[in-house]
């Protein structure tokens, strides 16, 4: 591919994950307006948006077979229309069904328009001396969403005073994903990569294989806690700054705590723009696996200081800045990882099992933030649960082999 078909693809990708991932995000300014219209708990809420972060995982496999065997544009666009679908249910509902129906359109249509379709056009596209600068920048797209997508959403929702006007902005933003697709085209890289002898192996014989592989199951149960991280601090942060009414005036600039809560998760996504693309270089260089141990080990030491430093507008958007930094580089680090040790035929599939660890995770943290704080009155158990999953997937990772797996040649036909 030319230098400047697979820069095409970079930046739709960075675009099409800066959409979605971002207007997904967005979602936890809308946790506490849509909790009190419906009149119910915070539950409810996370519970569906929760759900949605599960079934995007529980397709992701799904979605990426489809990408490794039909070609990853027709499917990202595909999972650009339920997406839109989704946003348009939940711009219009009035109860919990609609509610958790449109978290589920949001969540299935996600599943094929997000890191692990956008990031295997990548891994197939870019020449392999460019390939982990190409995965960080598109990667760190997500990151942009959120520092571009989350507080423009939180100024909408000011500006409006009203959930719902806010949703069909953002429904409109979404529509573009649609387009973008196309830029997302890796069908002759497909079709090279089976000629070349890797379309031998059956999408069930790659299955049985990476689970036969200890690394393998490591890096799906380690992704857990990324998920977790990510869809609790996404989801809540806003909610528990709102809560402790923590605002911030500064240089006769005044936001208030549903605002700052909006800006702090942007601030996690504007650190991450740099912390995805150095976690990923950095992964060119030294071992992906010893790196995961290290980010996920730093994570933990960032809750731990958040949680014991007295509560402050400094203290937000010093956390805030430091998660983002740690935030999503697990995502180009495990992505190529999986890559480097099975090879590009069935990497799409594979890395969306992988990421339906990281999913469940996002279960866990979406949903039982809600619970416990239904229950409890406030985060405070989950802040700690945060802090002990980052120790034990930093233990998980360290074992993991990093080595390209190595198949047995398959016997020459003998002539009749």
């Amino acid at each position: 591919m030319t230098s400047r078909s697979y820069w095409t693809a970079v930046w739709c990708g960075f675009l099409v994950l800066t959409i979605g991932l971002g207007v997904r995000q967005s979602f936890g300014i809308f946790l506490k307006p849509v909790s009190a219209e419906l009149n119910v708990g915070r539950e409810l809420f996370s519970f569906g948006t929760a759900f949605s972060m599960l079934l995007m995982g529980a397709v992701a496999p799904f979605a990426g077979r489809l990408c490794d065997r039909f070609g990853s544009a027709p499917t990202i666009a595909g999972g650009g229309v339920l997406y839109v679908a989704g946003m348009v249910v939940t711009a219009v509902m009035h109860d919990g069904f609609m509610l958790i129906l449109g978290n589920i359109l949001v969540g299935v249509g996600l599943s094929a328009a997000s890191f692990g379709p956008v990031l295997g056009v990548i891994l197939r596209v870019a020449p392999p001396a460019k390939a982990a600068l190409a995965v960080g920048i598109c990667s760190a797209g997500g990151s942009f969403g959120q520092f571009f997508i989350v507080p423009l959403a939180a100024v909408l929702q000011n500006y409006f005073g009203d959930w719902r006007p806010t949703m069909w902005a953002l429904t409109g933003i979404a529509v573009l994903m649609i387009l973008l697709a196309a830029g997302l085209n890796d069908s002759k890289e497909i079709a090279a990569s089976k000629k070349a002898g890797g379309g031998n192996q059956t999408a069930g014989a790659a299955l049985s294989e990476a689970f036969a592989q200890k690394s393998y199951i490591l890096l799906v149960i380690g992704y857990f806690v990324c998920g977790f991280h990510v869809a609790f601090v996404g989801g809540h942060l806003p909610a528990y700054i709102s809560d402790k009414g923590i605002g911030l005036s500064l240089f006769g600039m005044k936001l208030s705590p549903a605002e700052l809560g909006g800006w702090a998760i942007g601030m996690v996504g504007l650190f991450n723009i740099a912390g995805a693309i150095i976690w990923s270089s950095m992964g060119a260089k030294y071992k992906r696996k010893n790196l995961l141990s290290l980010l996920y080990l730093l994570r933990s030491l960032v809750f731990l200081g958040f949680v014991l430093a007295p509560l402050s507008a400094a203290s937000v958007l010093t956390f805030a800045a430091a998660l983002g930094f740690l935030w999503l580089g697990t995502v180009p680090l495990t992505t190529s990882l999986v890559g480097y040790i099975f090879g590009p035929v069935h990497l799409t599939m594979l890395n969306g099992i992988v990421f339906f660890g990281h999913q469940v995770g996002s279960f866990f943290g979406g949903w039982g933030g809600g619970r416990i704080f239904d229950l409890q009155g406030n985060y405070d158990l989950m802040w700690w649960i945060s802090i002990a999953l980052g120790l034990v997937s930093a233990a998980l990772h360290y074992p993991i082999v990093e080595e390209r797996l190595t198949r047995p040649a398959q016997p020459a036909l003998q002539p009749a």
